[in-house]
């Protein structure tokens, strides 16, 4: 009784904070599978599965698993290596099995290595990148695919030329979308502080991305909406049939093939050191300073991976923007991630081409 009463009062704040990490995540899935040279919908699969499979086996109530940035190199370089997409597929299942036999022998361990001043400069870092990287799209310039964390960029720029760039070419529209999302979040803090019941639960991102979807549509009349290079870009599909087909299982026939048990060993290594440093930064965010089990996080990974690449997807780590996302908004349990990941579903299969309507400036505010 005391378990179902503390699920309900939980979901008050977890189904509001799920929406803010799913309108979070929906680009950034989007990004690194376009960074990667992946088809879109991997990086989709990938944060379905880090939601709902991983956020429901993790041991962490604040995480939130998905595609990272820090590994589109290696996934760009091993999709040109080996011979076809679904080798590469191949060697995402092998990562999982592999992260769940170090999850068995204890290699979480190595996170309690690392010191608390790398976790809080880590921290720090994320939150100065995300500023810098997000203030092109706010004003309209998305030559740099969302989510990109990298200093150099693939378009030729660097982080700080991006933004020189950015303010010689400012889109009016996305300028207007960009600063009244801002201004709006900031005057909704204030008014919401100390509010209870239905206002409390009304995330501020949620609206903004409502109110940018209109004020574009407000300029179509006069011909000043933003193109599609400005907004989100999901495969659509016209029938059950072709959603299904977006889904791609793995060449087995390439299992004799070293580079996929390289390329599946190097993912293992790198995403799992991602997701203990991630884990470590998570801990010492929840303001109920909750202990992850890292040998059962990477177990949990592990599995993640392992149907990620049985079913197309791309590799997972527990990703430090989404979870300090998931912690910011007031997420309480691993529902938010799990409700998270499910909205993900839900809205790529039921509602694609409204979620296409979303101006990336909305998301950047």
């Amino acid at each position: 009784m005391k378990r179902a009463k503390s699920f309900a009062q939980n979901l008050g704040a977890d189904i509001p904070s799920s929406i803010v990490v799913f309108l979070v995540a929906l680009p950034l899935c989007l990004g690194v599978a376009l960074a990667s040279n992946a088809p879109l919908f991997s990086g989709l699969i990938a944060g379905m599965i880090g939601g709902m499979v991983i956020g429901a086996l993790s041991g962490s109530q604040l995480s939130v698993s998905g595609p990272a940035a820090g590994l589109t190199a290696i996934v760009a370089v091993a999709i040109l290596k080996l011979p076809s997409f679904e080798a590469f597929l191949l060697s995402v299942v092998v990562c999982g099995v592999l992260q769940i036999i170090l999850g068995f022998i204890k290699a979480g361990v190595l996170g309690d290595y690392v010191p608390n001043s790398v976790i809080k400069g880590m921290l720090a870092a994320i939150g100065l990148i995300l500023i810098l990287k997000q203030f092109p799209h706010l004003i309209g310039y998305d030559k740099d695919y969302m989510g990109d964390e990298a200093f150099a960029q693939a378009n030729n720029e660097n982080t700080f030329s991006s933004i020189g760039t950015a303010l010689r070419s400012i889109t009016i529209t996305a300028l207007i979308i960009g600063v009244a999302g801002l201004l709006f979040q900031a005057l909704w803090e204030k008014f919401a502080a100390g509010k209870k019941g239905f206002i409390k639960l009304i995330p501020a991102p949620l609206v903004v991305v409502l109110m940018g979807i209109g004020i574009n549509e407000a300029f179509k009349s006069s011909g000043g909406s933003l193109g599609t290079e400005h907004m989100v870009n999901l495969p659509i599909a016209n029938s059950t049939s072709e959603f299904i087909s977006f889904f791609t299982l793995p060449d087995w026939s390439a299992i004799a093939n070293k580079e996929v048990w390289i390329t599946g060993l190097t993912l293992a290594l790198v995403a799992s050191l991602e997701t203990l440093l991630s884990i470590e930064a998570v801990d010492d965010l929840d303001p109920y300073q909750r202990v992850t089990n890292k040998d059962r996080e990477l177990k949990a990974q592990g599995v993640g991976n392992m149907l990620s690449g049985l079913i197309g997807g791309l590799p997972i780590t527990s990703v430090i923007v989404r979870s300090s996302a998931n912690v910011n908004s007031g997420a309480k349990s691993k529902m938010s991630t799990i409700f998270h990941g499910a909205l993900l579903l839900l809205c790529v299969a039921l509602l694609p081409n409204f979620l296409n309507l979303i101006p990336n400036a909305a998301l950047a505010a």
